[in-house]
């Protein structure tokens, strides 16, 4: 057996014997993105560092806990802080979590994200809803696993993002009066910033907003059957004809002021889900 599979095993009975069962959906929250964690009504919290085969999250800004809890009365699992490759984690590692929120039952995913507005329409605090991605990531988590255990090898992508989701998602932004724009999220593997030349080239591609995440969850969701919607903060404007350095603080400051924005859309959506 693959040892990615023995590991999911550990992982998935230590969790379910923690108590976490019958959770309808799973939620990502990204860089400066944690309000949505206050209107939980927590169950458990777990410390990654304490999950079985769990990586634990070295950025200074994600808090690195497993959630489980009810929000808006729907059972939930929150990861309160994600990993990325730039971390030094492995594809597949990125993208445990996923695998084992799968296991564990849930039937929809949401993902939320900080990123750059590489479309200069979008400004700075404004939320956007991903309707495809461009990976230009160098590593694929399902790159090596050919076990059919894992779910299709070759996994279509061509509807990555759920419609049905994605439009409860738009319904419930424009009920609260909240704009919120679509466009398509290009993955780097960062941890630096992009160069001016690296924008014009990015923007070329088609890209509205850049980001070093989300990508490689949604491709294995996808490989496992788990309906999956994301939402972008953009935290800075990618403008190479008028660049401007970008403080890390300042992007977590920036994502921190759309947070309950973001919250109170996934709180609703989260509501209706059945």
């Amino acid at each position: 057996m693959h040892q990615l599979l023995v590991q999911l095993k550990q992982t998935v009975d230590f969790l379910k014997a923690k108590g976490f069962n019958d959770a309808i959906a799973g939620v990502v929250l990204g860089t400066g993105l944690g309000d949505l964690v206050k209107q939980i009504e927590v169950e458990v919290a777990i410390p990654y560092a304490e999950i079985p085969n769990f990586p634990v999250s070295t950025v200074e800004f994600h808090k690195g806990q497993l959630i489980l809890g009810k929000l808006s009365g729907t059972r939930i699992i929150a990861m309160q802080g994600r990993f990325h490759y730039y971390e030094g984690y492995s594809m597949q590692q990125i993208t445990f979590p996923i695998r084992v929120m799968k296991e564990l039952g849930i039937k929809y995913l949401f993902l939320s994200n900080a990123a750059g507005g590489i479309n200069l329409s979008f400004k700075k605090g404004e939320l956007v809803l991903i309707e495809d991605h461009i990976n230009l990531q160098s590593e694929n988590p399902l790159r090596g696993l050919s076990d059919a255990a894992f779910g299709p090898r070759f996994t279509d992508l061509s509807k990555p993002y759920d419609q049905y989701l994605s439009e409860l998602l738009a319904a419930s932004a424009q009920q609260q009066g909240v704009q919120m724009p679509r466009g398509t999220y290009v993955a780097v593997n960062g941890p630096n910033l992009e160069t001016r030349a690296e924008y014009r080239y990015l923007k070329a591609a088609g890209a509205d907003m850049v980001g070093m995440s989300t990508v490689p969850e949604v491709i294995v969701a996808n490989q496992v059957g788990i309906p999956c919607a994301a939402v972008s903060v953009i935290t800075d404007e990618c403008d190479p004809e008028n660049l401007k350095a970008v403080d890390i603080a300042e992007i977590i400051a920036v994502a921190g002021m759309a947070d309950k924005k973001l919250s109170s859309i996934f709180s609703e959506v989260i509501r209706q889900l059945k």
